[in-house]
């Protein structure tokens, strides 16, 4: 564990994954990070080069997960939507046990402090106690950050039913009039505003921009677009070099929508969550627009600003080789 100012010893769960593997890249592009992997014991995940070390845990055994945090100065968590909330305060419970002084939960997400999100959505509702846990339990010697960056642009433009768009058949179907801005980011930015939020001092030094005592306990809101869905599809006609009228275009109610699929939901069919889930950020409560609600940290953390046609490129790209809810 750092004596200096600087956090130096990151533990991340979920290193080799779609969202973590541009996390842990940025904490190694940084450069002055030692960063350790904590995987399952069967895990056969691969991994990025140039790791500190890879610790395999057993979340039936807590004393696996203290060992492995044992001098570490963050843990980040990331973990998909369908792992057991005990699962994440199993990491917490131990990171507390350990004294890691900073954990990043497993946010990742549209604003979960909103209240018609938490609401309206239960896999955003969970995130409120687990922040209230570290919180409690932390006692101000173990404290949260939360990175809220939106939906993950090139992943979710590539999902039909989450943002309207079918590349394939040129169809798209906007909700209300389609023009309801919701922030989101892309993997390679969600990687940058960690390595810069970790590479903060941690208490306020002459020359710096803030400070990771800051956010103690508290909320970094960052994002790589605030768009909307004709913004999307404007971006989406100079990739494909195609016109308006080349494409299929519906509209939809978005409460409407919401309502259906929560309805569907209950037969089982999981694409109707898909529908659910990224509905509710295109209602006109500005739910999805923290960058309206809450303002960015981008600046604080000197984020690029980024090019949307090369993220929509990417998302119209994977939309080809994965197909997911079509």
């Amino acid at each position: 564990m750092t004596t200096s100012n600087r956090v130096q010893n990151v533990a991340i769960v979920g290193a080799g994954g779609n969202l973590g593997t541009y996390i842990t890249s940025a904490l190694l592009t940084a450069g002055h990070f030692k960063v350790t992997a904590l995987t399952r014991a069967d895990s056969k995940t691969s991994l990025p080069n140039g790791l500190h070390a890879v610790k395999p845990i057993d979340y039936s055994n807590s004393s696996t997960i203290v060992s492995a945090l044992q001098g570490q100065d963050a843990l980040i968590i990331i973990l998909n939507g369908y792992v057991p909330n005990a699962t994440q305060d199993a990491l917490v419970d131990a990171a507390i046990e350990a004294d890691v002084k900073y954990i990043l939960p497993n946010e990742w997400s549209p604003d979960s402090t909103n209240e018609g999100m938490i609401r309206d959505v239960t896999v955003f509702a969970v995130k409120t106690p687990a922040r209230a846990r570290i919180a409690e339990k932390g006692k101000g010697k173990t404290c949260y950050i939360s990175v809220m960056t939106g939906f993950w642009y090139e992943w979710s433009l590539a999902i039909t039913p989450a943002y309207g768009f079918d590349f394939e058949k040129k169809t798209v179907t906007f909700f209300d009039d389609g023009k309801t801005v919701t922030n989101m980011s892309t993997w390679p930015q969600c990687g940058r505003a960690v390595a810069s939020l970790l590479s903060l001092p941690i208490e306020a030094e002459s020359g710096a921009k803030s400070s990771l005592s800051a956010f103690k306990n508290g909320v970094v809101f960052v994002s790589s677009f605030g768009i909307s869905q004709k913004d999307m599809f404007e971006s989406a006609l100079r990739v494909t070099d195609t016109k308006e009228d080349d494409w299929q275009i519906s509209y939809e109610p978005a409460e409407e929508r919401f309502t259906n699929a929560v309805e569907k939901m209950k037969t089982g069919d999981q694409k109707s969550f898909v529908t659910m889930l990224y509905t509710r950020i295109f209602y006109k409560d500005d739910c999805g627009h923290f960058e309206k609600t809450k303002g960015l940290q981008n600046g604080v953390l000197g984020l690029p600003v980024e090019d949307l046609d090369e993220a929509t490129a990417a998302a119209i790209k994977r939309s080809k080789e994965v197909k997911m809810f079509q």
